[in-house]
């Protein structure tokens, strides 16, 4: 975990560092968020998965190559919750971890701000995965097999306002691409998808 944080943390000093060469805008905030997220289910007919809420923390670069377009990739850490639902019983799914979008931005300006709005592939690292009264890690290797994959790549999209004093107001959605059932990846789909509010601040 730590070798992939300070990969992360090192891409973006990288990608600073060549932005700042090219004599473009740099800048960097933080952004805190609400999620509401869930599983698309496919092939598993008994289950029902059903949004829940959970935060997320972290912060972003953003590199205005343009006065109209902008790169702004961020490092956000997640909590999410949602219901699942077997037949008549119920328990709830609990993960964390770390995402990593990278959005290309449109952006225009109004007398007291701009807004901005964009869509980017990201990928995610999930640290724990567990239902609740089973209290057990599914990236934990049970029997030579993961109950689920810890690995996500998919795609974003975001739209905001930012206020000229830097204060920004946001929504956003993700949406998986990898099946995230290890050991019944052959019979069964499961991909996730969060809507995300939040506030940030870019300094």
């Amino acid at each position: 975990m730590k070798k992939t944080i300070l990969a992360c943390l090192s891409f973006l000093m990288a990608a600073g560092l060549l932005n700042v060469n090219a004599q473009t805008s740099v800048s960097y905030g933080v952004k805190g968020e609400m999620n509401m997220s869930n599983f698309l289910l496919k092939d598993l007919d008994v289950q029902k998965s059903t949004m829940k809420v959970g935060p997320n923390l972290g912060g972003f670069m953003k590199v205005d190559l343009h006065p109209n377009f902008a790169i702004q990739p961020e490092v956000m850490f997640f909590y999410r919750n949602s219901k699942m639902e077997t037949g008549p019983a119920e328990d709830t799914f609990k993960q964390w971890g770390m995402q990593i979008p990278v959005y290309a931005l449109g952006q225009t300006s109004t007398d007291n701000g701009r807004f901005y709005g964009g869509v980017g592939p990201f990928v995610s690292l999930g640290f724990d995965a567990r239902y609740k009264d089973a209290d057990v890690n599914l990236y934990d290797e049970v029997a030579g097999k993961t109950p689920m994959n810890r690995w996500d790549v998919g795609l974003g999209a975001i739209l905001g306002y930012e206020l000229d004093n830097g204060i920004q107001l946001n929504a956003g959605y993700q949406f998986g691409f990898l099946n995230q059932l290890d050991a019944l990846k052959d019979v069964a789909k499961m991909r996730t998808q969060a809507v995300c509010v939040g506030v940030g601040y870019r300094f």
